[in-house]
């Protein structure tokens, strides 16, 4: 699980940092300087490569020409605010990062980075609460582009009740929150497996966004140590056991997170979701994700709770 929370979405939400605060400000217009520096040309050229697309396939797809994407790449041709906004689309360059092509060009900023209190979001907020709200007593969460939890649902503070205060302090963040020895690495039972899910998850993150709060956030939680050999993460997931008895197989149809709570052991898949179409930077970063329970001795456990 990508997982942290408070006792209820809207103190998680007043407790973790807006996701355009002022961190994430100076980040974009440090990025935007050294946009205008580079210039547009070799930025275009960075995301085509990462991609892995071809000038002429580039060219293909923004019905444009090759020669004209090698002249725009070796900063011989200025190209137009739509071209730009053409070529970042099919490049699936990240909202914030579409800004900084623009500046690079020599164009203002297309999408705002609206802080996520500003009453310009209430619907947003309120829709986002309502809808993690009604996952419970499924686990479900809001983080922003580096994990930190903007909003939780009580479901989350159930698998939360045993993590040390300082780990709860604001910033909440959800990776740190997960892997840390004294977070809830030491209660998942298929920790290895887990571990390396959300380090890819995170890689895969990075070489979209190229975000190096991102890239510092991956090298701390990847240096975590595993937790003590004989505790309950140290396990293999073949030796965990739920309440329904030893030995059970469970067909799981993704890999689950497996664990213990309460003296049981219980199983979630991790659903994510984002905004289509964002036209916000803030709103293009939030993700929600919900634990789905993946065996019958999980939904019977959490459906008690509702008793």
């Amino acid at each position: 699980m990508t997982a942290a929370a408070s006792a209820s979405p809207s103190a998680a939400r007043a407790a973790a940092p807006s996701a355009a605060g002022p961190a994430a400000r100076s980040a974009a217009t440090s990025t935007g300087a050294s946009a205008v520096d580079k210039g547009v040309g070799p930025l275009l050229r960075g995301w085509r490569e990462q991609r892995r697309v071809s000038q002429l396939e580039l060219a293909l797809r923004a019905d444009s020409s090759a020669r004209h994407i090698s002249f725009v790449e070796t900063g011989r041709s200025r190209p137009s605010e739509e071209m730009v906004l053409r070529l970042a689309e099919h490049l699936d360059v990240p909202v914030r990062d579409r800004n900084a092509l623009l500046l690079a060009a020599g164009y203002a900023p297309r999408y705002p980075e609206t802080p996520l209190d500003d009453p310009a979001l209430d619907a947003l907020r309120e829709g986002v609460e309502r809808l993690i709200q009604g996952y419970e007593p499924y686990p479900a969460f809001v983080v922003d582009a580096t994990y930190n939890v903007v909003a939780a649902n009580r479901g989350i503070a159930m698998l939360l009740d045993t993590v040390p205060e300082h780990l709860l302090a604001p910033p909440l963040n959800a990776m740190r929150l997960t892997l840390h020895p004294q977070g809830l690495a030491p209660r998942i039972r298929n920790l290895r497996e887990w571990r390396g899910h959300l380090l890819a998850q995170m890689e895969r993150d990075i070489a979209l966004r190229r975000s190096e709060p991102l890239r510092a956030l991956y090298e701390e939680v990847a240096a975590y140590p595993y937790p003590a050999e004989g505790s309950p993460g140290s396990e293999d997931e073949s030796e965990s056991e739920s309440d329904e008895g030893p030995g059970e197989t469970v067909p799981y149809f993704a890999l689950p997170m497996q664990i213990e709570h309460d003296g049981r052991v219980l199983s979630f898949i991790s659903s994510i979701s984002t905004f289509n179409t964002p036209m916000d930077v803030t709103v293009a970063e939030l993700a929600i994700e919900t634990l789905l329970p993946a065996d019958p001795a999980t939904v019977k456990y959490l459906q008690s709770l509702m008793s």
